[in-house]
C-alpha cells in the first residue's frame, strides 16, 4: 500500500498534458442525430486515444465502427483475478458548446473569484462553487468563458490513460487484466448502446465520471422517458369560437398542472421529479417529451401514473381533442445490482482510503454507462473524477484531484489482485 503511494511521490503525472490536449478535441454529441455515434467528430479523440494506448505499450488498442476504444493490460500474476475494466465517455454534452475550447490552468488557488477571460460575466466564485473552498493551494483549469471544459468526461479519460502509463511503468505492482474502454454518446443516453460485450469480457468495472474527491457513488436514478402525443382541433382563427381546440395550449395546461414540488429545480437528494424536457408542433399536434426519475422504481411508477391523470384531467375539457401517453424505460438504479456483489464497491473505498482520502459513499440524482453496465452483466460503480460544474461555461476540474484519482484506479488494480486466490 505505502510502496504505491512513495512510487507516486517520483512520478511524473502526464494526465494534465493529455486533459489539455484532450479538451481540445470538439466531441460534442448530438440527441437528434440518428447516426452512431450521433457526431462522427467523436471520432477524432478515439483515434488519438488509440495511438497514445499503443504507444504506451498497451494490447488490444482498437476503434471500432461504431466509436469505442478498447484496450487491455495483461495480467502480471499467477493469481486467478477476475477481469476488471475502467471507463469513461469522450463526448461532450449538447447543452453548452465544446468547440475551440480554451483551458486555463489556474496555479495555486487562494480562493479568490475565477474570471473567465473571454467572457467577464463567467466568474467563479466560492459562492457559488463552495467545493472551491477545499481547492486551497491547488491548481484549478477552466475553460475561457465561451464554452464547457470538458472536463465531463476528459478528465476520467485522461486519468485512466495516465493509471495505466503508471501501471506499464511500474510491472512489480501486481493486478489482474484490466480492461479499458471509452465510450461515445454518454451524454445523449446511448453510451453503452452498441458495446461490445465479448471484445470487453470482462466482470467487473468502474466508471470514472463522477465529481467531488472521494466519492464513489453506488446509487443512481431509475429513469423513464414519457411522450405525450396531443391532437388538437384546428380551424381558421378567424372563425374559430367554440370549434378550434388549441393543442398548444392544451399542452400548456398540462406542464402547468405539473406538481411544482416535483420538478428538478424544486427537488434535490432522493427526491423524485417529473421535468419536461422539449415541445414541439403547432396548434394542430403538439408532441412533448418529459423525463421521470426516481431512487425507487414504485415511485418512478407514480411519477408516470401522475402524468397520465393530469393529461387525462386536462383533454376531458377538450372532446374534439385526444391525447396519448407513451412511457418507455430508460436505465434502472444501479445499487439493484451492486448489492448482490459488495465487494465492488467495498474495494473501491478501500482504494480511495489508500490513496489518502476520506471516501464518501452517495447518490448521483442522473445516471452513468455504470447504470446500464451493471444490468447488462457487469456491475459498475463510479469513481470520483473531479469534474465540477459541467455541462456549464464554468466547469472546472482541479490538477490535485485527477491526481488522486489517478492513484485510486492504480490501488483498486492492486487491490484486485490482493484479495485473489
Amino acid at each position: 500500500m505505502n510502496t504505491i503511494n512513495e512510487q507516486f511521490k517520483n512520478y511524473t503525472y502526464t494526465v494534465v498534458d493529455r486533459f489539455l490536449k484532450y479538451v481540445q478535441i470538439d466531441t460534442q454529441s448530438d440527441p437528434n442525430s440518428t447516426t452512431f455515434p450521433s457526431t462522427e467528430k467523436q471520432k477524432d479523440l478515439a483515434r488519438v486515444l488509440v495511438e497514445e494506448l499503443k504507444a504506451m505499450g498497451m494490447k488490444n488498442a482498437e476503434m471500432d465502427e461504431n466509436g469505442y476504444v478498447y484496450a487491455e493490460l495483461p495480467s502480471n500474476t499467477n493469481k486467478q483475478v477476475p477481469t476488471i475494466f475502467f471507463c469513461a465517455h469522450m463526448d461532450t454534452s449538447p447543452d453548452c458548446s465544446g468547440k475551440n475550447v480554451k483551458p486555463i490552468i489556474h496555479k495555486n488557488y487562494q480562493g479568490q473569484n475565477i474570471v473567465l477571460p473571454d467572457d467577464p460575466s463567467q466568474v467563479l466564485t466560492v459562492e457559488n462553487h463552495p467545493e472551491l473552498k477545499n481547492q486551497i493551494g491547488n491548481d484549478i483549469i477552466t475553460a475561457s468563458g465561451t464554452t464547457l471544459l470538458g472536463a465531463d468526461n476528459k478528465a476520467g479519460v485522461a486519468e485512466i490513460m495516465d493509471a495505466m502509463n503508471f501501471l506499464i511503468q511500474h510491472p512489480e505492482i501486481k493486478h489482474g487484466t484490466i480492461k479499458v474502454v471509452f465510450t461515445p454518446d454518454e451524454e445523449v443516453g446511448r453510451g453503452t448502446e452498441k458495446i461490445n460485450l465479448q471484445k470487453l469480457n470482462a466482470q467487473y468495472g468502474y466508471t470514472i465520471d463522477g465529481e467531488t474527491l472521494g466519492h464513489i457513488e453506488n446509487e443512481t436514478f431509475s429513469a423513464d422517458m414519457a411522450i405525450v402525443e396531443i391532437q388538437g382541433y384546428s380551424t381558421h382563427p378567424g372563425l374559430a369560437k367554440n370549434k378550434m381546440e388549441n393543442a398548444l395550449k392544451i399542452a400548456a395546461e398540462i406542464i402547468d398542472l405539473l406538481p411544482k414540488d416535483k420538478a428538478p429545480e424544486t427537488t434535490e437528494k432522493k427526491e423524485p421529479f417529473i421535468h419536461p424536457t422539449s415541445i414541439q408542433g403547432n396548434i394542430d399536434k403538439v408532441e412533448i417529451h418529459f423525463i421521470l426519475r426516481a431512487f425507487e422504481e414504485d415511485t418512478l411508477r407514480s411519477m408516470g401514473i401522475i402524468l397520465q391523470s393530469i393529461v387525462k384531467q386536462v383533454i376531458q375539457k377538450y372532446p374534439k381533442s385526444s391525447a396519448n401517453v407513451t412511457i418507455k424505460e430508460q436505465y434502472r438504479n444501479m445499487k439493484l445490482v451492486l448489492d448482490q456483489h459488495p465487494f465492488v464497491v467495498d474495494y473501491a473505498i478501500e482504494a480511495i482510503k489508500r490513496a489518502g482520502i476520506k471516501p464518501v459513499l452517495s447518490s448521483v440524482r442522473g445516471g452513468t454507462d455504470g447504470s446500464r453496465l451493471s444490468f447488462m452483466g457487469l456491475p459498475c460503480p463510479n469513481i470520483f473524477a473531479g469534474e465540477h460544474a459541467f455541462h456549464s461555461k464554468q466547469e472546472w476540474v482541479s490538477v490535485q484531484d485527477m491526481q488522486k484519482a489517478i492513484q485510486t484506479i492504480v490501488h483498486l488494480a492492486s487491490i484486485w489482485e490482493e484479495k485473489a486466490k
